[in-house]
């Protein structure tokens, strides 16, 4: 993905975010991600990732510093409301609603949100539960599918609002091994297609096979930028060597 003579779709600028008075989650992050990019965040537990990502589609607010996504800065509900139905998130637990079918989990923020008829959203619904790889699960509820099946409808969901950029927050960490692979296979299909994606993630496959650019954080600040085939052969920072010694041992 060539970056060049191209505005980026998401520009982060020295954000600051504090929990209480102890905790510095974020210490002025700044990134930018640009159209059809790939973009993963890893690095230890409690290093600021998941905050910044939900810091995206402000389901934090910020202390200090900007976002800007697609043009549109966040600085406003009306604003906020903008960005969140152009922006996609898929959570670690899959938060679908219990009582809906996995259709009519797919189905309802189409109809509330973008107003689409019935025959619409039921047609976009189908085909995406199809592209997920569950059509014949589209009349079964939650509680009576596995947790891999249960990511994939939420995943059908979010593409349901056919955002611009996807964000993922760890979809992978409360699945069992097994189910892993049948997600990431979803993910890095839409990878394929262009889907401008930012992913918290652990799944150094995926990091291999998918990302533009991989970004490391630890204590709440960006450590390390670079390129997957850098990361693994030759990371420059003392802590991202530290860590993918860990992790990959």
């Amino acid at each position: 993905m060539d970056a060049k003579n191209r505005e980026p779709i998401i520009t982060i600028r020295d954000v600051h975010k504090h929990f209480g008075a102890q905790v510095h989650a974020l210490r002025g992050v700044s990134l930018e991600v640009y159209p059809q990019e790939v973009v993963v965040i890893i690095g230890p537990s409690g290093s600021g990732k998941s905050t910044l990502l939900r810091c995206i589609n402000r389901l934090e607010t910020l202390d200090k510093g900007s976002i800007v996504v697609d043009g549109v800065p966040l600085d406003k509900p009306k604003n906020i409301n903008l960005v969140r139905t152009e922006v996609g998130m898929v959570f670690q637990l899959f938060n679908l609603f219990p009582h809906l079918t996995a259709l009519d989990n797919v189905l309802l923020a189409q109809r509330v949100v973008r107003k689409r008829s019935p025959e619409e959203a039921k047609a976009v619904a189908i085909g995406l539960l199809d592209k997920v790889g569950i059509p014949e699960k589209a009349g079964a509820y939650p509680a009576q599918l596995s947790g891999g099946q249960q990511q994939r409808v939420a995943i059908a969901r979010a593409l349901a609002m056919q955002p611009k950029i996807m964000l993922f927050d760890e979809p992978t960490s409360a699945l069992d091994p097994e189910m892993i692979k049948e997600v990431l296979d979803v993910m890095l299909e839409l990878a394929d297609e262009g889907m401008t994606m930012v992913v918290v993630s652990h799944e150094m496959g995926f990091v291999r096979a998918a990302a533009d650019r991989v970004v490391f954080m630890d204590n709440g600040q960006i450590v390390e930028t670079t390129t997957p085939e850098l990361l693994f052969s030759a990371p420059k920072h003392e802590r991202t060597q530290r860590f993918l010694g860990q992790i990959l041992h």
